[in-house]
């Protein structure tokens, strides 16, 4: 699995478009960083993703 998802993978996980895809990254980012984490633009940690969205043992190809 990759340890950083970018807006395609989004877009491919949840099959959505690449506007709203940027808003749940930047949601997600804005969760991180209120926790103390580290984050950068456009990206998102795939761990944390995977584990808002309840998701198991996806793999973003």
């Amino acid at each position: 699995m990759k340890p950083i998802y970018n807006v395609k993978d989004v877009m491919k996980v949840l099959g959505v478009g690449e506007t709203y895809a940027y808003k749940i990254i930047r949601q997600l980012n804005d969760e991180l960083n209120k926790k103390g984490y580290l984050t950068v633009r456009g990206k998102v940690n795939a761990k944390y993703f995977n584990e808002r969205f309840m998701i198991e043992g996806t793999e973003v190809v």
